[in-house]
């Protein structure tokens, strides 16, 4: 874990108060064009619901879709900080949006393990899969995003979302049992039919390598995010597994470590973004896992956006890191919308 974590993570503590006075949000896009459907509840997990808010243009019929994963270091933050973002691709796109939560690891009292957070993240997909045509969405067009651990996982979803197994991660591969499952059907039976295939991504300064991470420090004090969720600094896989004696479980949650070759998979297209100014998730490390995907054999590219810091897409503004959504998002959005009429 490096000062510039850190810094941002002290900008995430104050969102709370920057949301009640210093929000500025896209909301107009809604008007008369969009409905939102709130806090779908799509599963439950260890007692807790997992909902996704979804947005629906009024004119949606079998419209191309959108899973939105939200970030704030895997330990913060839920989708709300992703409203505007989704409200723009519903109103100015025609996207229908599942803005979509999953537990983060300081939830059930500090236990969920991050295979857990995957997990959910896998399963919330194929809900929306099996859902999406209820309010307007075509489920054989989807693409997923997120921003920085949102970006991560979104990013699992293309490197591991074949790796399902009903024993979960305890199993001898270090598979992934989803929350939520199609009525009969098994995590195996899933994975045969490449139940969690998306058709695009959009990567927001994501969030690539979480064994390095681990050891850099991200589960001790030193990450402030443990601070900031009010939660004891932990190993992330629970009591017994560090990043000295099992390394393979940190292998296994990061996608830079599990890109398959095109010859044996191809995975959709992929645009990664990130903020000149990003030291959180710098320019330089998402070009080297967009050139590791390239050079496997995969569409990927990578686009800078000058002066942009970290956590440009989320709702309203970070006066911290000089940003807010209307100035910083809404002319990458405008990007994202082109990326995706070319790719769904």
């Amino acid at each position: 874990m490096n000062n510039s974590i850190a810094h941002y993570l002290s900008v995430v503590a104050k969102r709370t108060l920057w949301l009640l006075w210093g929000l500025t949000t896209s909301f107009g896009v809604l008007a008369g064009e969009v409905t939102k459907h709130d806090d779908i509840v799509w599963a439950e997990a260890s007692g807790r619901p997992l909902t996704v808010d979804i947005y629906q243009p009024n004119s949606a019929s079998n419209a191309p879709v959108v899973v939105i994963y939200h970030g704030g270091g895997w330990l913060i933050n839920n989708e709300s900080v992703m409203d505007s973002m989704s409200a723009y691709l519903a109103g100015q796109g025609g996207y229908v949006v599942a803005n979509i939560n999953y537990r983060l690891l300081p939830d059930n009292y500090n236990t969920t393990t991050m295979n857990e957070v995957v997990e959910d993240v896998f399963g919330g997909l194929l809900w929306v899969k099996a859902h999406i045509a209820e309010y307007g969405g075509d489920p054989a067009r989807i693409a997923v995003t997120g921003d920085s651990a949102g970006g991560h996982l979104a990013s699992m979803v293309l490197t591991r979302g074949r790796a399902l197994e009903t024993d979960g991660f305890g199993g001898d591969s270090l598979g992934f049992s989803p929350t939520w499952l199609p009525a009969g059907k098994t995590a195996e039976q899933v994975a045969a039919e490449d139940g969690l295939a998306v058709q695009a991504a959009v990567i927001s300064y994501g969030a690539f390598d979480l064994l390095a991470a681990a050891r850099g420090g991200f589960e001790t004090k030193d990450n402030m995010f443990w601070q900031f969720a009010g939660a004891e600094p932990r190993g992330i896989f629970g009591a017994g597994v560090s990043v000295q004696n099992q390394p393979d479980y940190y292998r296994a949650v990061s996608p830079i470590y599990n890109i398959p070759q095109a010859t044996a998979y191809q995975l959709p297209p992929q645009w990664h973004h990130v903020g000149s100014l990003d030291t959180t998730t710098p320019p330089e490390a998402v070009q080297d896992y967009v050139n590791k995907l390239k050079a496997a054999g995969h569409p990927a590219r990578v686009t800078v956006y000058e002066g942009n810091n970290h956590a440009y897409m989320d709702t309203g503004c970070i006066e911290a890191l000089g940003s807010c959504f209307d100035t910083h998002a809404v002319p990458v959005l405008k990007d994202v919308l082109v990326f995706l009429e070319n790719n769904l």
